[in-house]
C-alpha cells in the first residue's frame, strides 16, 4: 500500500558495524524505494572503534539521502539511537539495527501492517523466539518476566525489539524522554499510544557486544529506574522484622523476669548478627543505587554529544532542491 510521496525517515546506529553496512545500504534503500522516492537514512556513528564511520561518509558521497551523525564518543546503543530519531524528519520514522540481524526488507511488512488502520501509532517487533543459546534465551525471558512485575506503570512485552515503524507524532513524544538511564523498551512503552505488536525472527550473530555483566547492570538499572517496588518491599519486610524482634524482646525479658529464664548459645548471637547485618548491607545498596539514580539525573549533563553532522546534498545530480528533505539537512552542513 503506497501513500501520496510519503517522507520516511530510516534510523540506524554504527558499532562495529563497518562490515554490515554496505549490503545494508543496499537492501534498505531497495526496500525504501518501494515505498516513496522521499526518504532518508540517518546512521548514527556510536564511538565505533572500527572503520563504520568511514564506511557511512563513503556511502554518503553517492547517495544524497544518506546523514551521518557523529558522536564525539561512545555513549550507548540506546541513546545513540533517540540521537537519530532527534534528527528523523520524516512523516514516518523506521528504527532498525544495521548488523542485518533484523532484514531491512521488513520495513515493508510494517508499513502495511502501520497502514492497516490510520489509527496505529507504532508497530513495533517481538521476537517469534528470543535468539541465542539456551542461557541467552532463559535470561531473557526472566529479564522480562521480572521487569514487567516490578514495574509501577507499564508491562513490558516479551521479546520485544527495537526495530519499529513509527509516526512522527509518536516519535515527538518519544524524544522527550532524555533520562541519563536510557532503556528504549520500557520507555518506549511508556510513552502509550496506540501501539500493535508485528512478530518475526530474528537472526544472531555470534559475537555479541552484550555481555553477562553488561545485560545483569541493565537488568539491575531497568529495574531501578522503572520501579519503586524494591523501596516498598525493604520498608514492609524491615516493618515485619522489627515487630518480630520487639515482640522476641518482651518475650525474653518475661522468661526472664518470672521464670528466670536465660537464653545462653554465644554461637546463635553471632549468626543472628550476621544474618541482620548481611540484610542490612543488602538493603542499603539497594537504596544506595536509587541514590545515584537521582544524582545522576539532578547533574543534568547532556543526553549525547554530537561532534559532526555528514550530509552531502551534492552527491548526486538528483540532489536538487525540489527534493522534499533537501532544504532540512543542507542547513547541517
Amino acid at each position: 500500500m503506497k501513500h501520496d510521496k510519503p517522507h520516511l525517515s530510516i534510523v540506524t546506529t554504527m558499532y562495529k558495524s563497518a562490515s554490515y553496512l554496505e549490503p545494508f545500504h543496499a537492501r534498505m534503500t531497495k526496500a525504501a524505494i518501494n515505498i516513496t522516492s522521499h526518504y532518508e537514512i540517518i546512521f548514527v556513528d556510536d564511538g565505533s572503534p572500527d572503520d563504520s564511520l568511514a564506511v557511512a561518509l563513503t556511502l554518503a558521497k553517492t547517495d544524497e539521502r544518506i546523514k551521518v551523525i557523529q558522536l564525539s564518543r561512545n555513549f550507548g546503543h540506546h541513546k545513540a539511537m533517540l540521537t537519530g530519531l532527534q534528527h528523523a524528519q520524516g512523516d514516518y520514522v523506521f528504527l532498525i539495527d544495521c548488523d542485518l540481524e533484523e532484514d531491512p526488507e521488513l520495513l515493508l511488512q510494517f508499513w502495511d501492517k502501520l497502514n492497516q488502520d490510520k489509527n496505529i501509532d507504532v508497530v513495533y517487533g517481538v521476537q517469534n523466539q528470543r535468539k541465542g543459546n539456551w542461557m541467552e534465551r532463559w535470561s531473557g525471558d526472566v529479564y522480562f518476566r521480572l521487569l514487567s512485575s516490578l514495574s509501577n506503570e507499564i508491562n513490558i512485552v516479551r521479546n520485544i525489539s527495537t526495530i519499529r515503524l513509527m509516526k512522527q507524532a509518536y516519535v515527538n513524544q518519544l524524544t522527550q524522554f532524555q533520562e541519563s538511564n536510557y532503556y528504549f523498551g520500557p520507555i518506549s512503552t511508556l510513552v502509550g499510544f496506540n501501539q500493535i505488536p508485528f512478530q518475526f525472527n530474528k537472526r544472531s550473530k555470534k559475537i555479541s557486544s552484550y555481555n553477562f555483566l553488561k545485560k545483569y547492570h541493565i537488568f539491575l538499572d531497568s529495574i531501578i529506574a522503572f520501579s519503586s517496588k524494591p523501596l516498598y518491599f525493604i520498608f514492609y519486610l524491615g516493618t515485619i522484622l522489627t515487630l518480630f524482634s520487639f515482640g522476641y524482646m518482651i518475650y525474653l525479658i518475661i522468661r526472664n523476669l518470672i521464670w528466670g529464664i536465660t537464653i545462653k548459645g554465644w554461637t546463635s548471637i553471632i549468626v543472628l548478627i550476621s544474618l541482620f547485618g548481611g540484610i542490612n548491607m543488602f538493603f542499603l545498596g539497594i537504596i544506595s543505587i536509587y541514590i545515584l539514580h537521582i544524582f545522576k539525573e539532578t547533574k543534568n549533563r547532556p543526553f549525547s554529544i554530537i561532534k559532526h553532522i555528514h550530509h552531502n546534498a551534492a552527491a548526486s545530480p538528483k540532489a536538487s532542491s525540489d527534493h522534499p528533505l533537501f532544504n532540512i539537512l543542507s542547513e547541517n552542513n
